[in-house]
């Protein structure tokens, strides 16, 4: 259970730390919407998300990951 949640943390993390990088720093071309961010900008606003994406990637990758190996347990004792 253990290596499954940090296998799964890691997994959001990364996968947020890229996305950020690319929205924040517009790696990909510039953003054709002009909007406005008004209390924490684009950047924190863009953070947040960050936050939210690494925490429901990591808990599905952990949930993933805990059922397979609660099947391949089921198997082998049956």
């Amino acid at each position: 259970m253990r290596r499954n949640a940090l296998a799964g943390g890691v997994v959001g993390l990364t996968l947020a730390v890229v996305v950020y990088l690319v929205r924040v720093f517009e790696l990909l071309g510039p953003n054709l919407g002009t909007r406005e961010y008004p209390v924490l900008g684009p950047e924190g606003y863009f953070l947040l998300l960050g936050f939210v994406l690494a925490s429901a990637t990591a808990l599905l990758v952990a949930t993933a990951l805990t059922v397979v190996s609660a099947v391949r347990l089921a198997r082998r004792e049956v």
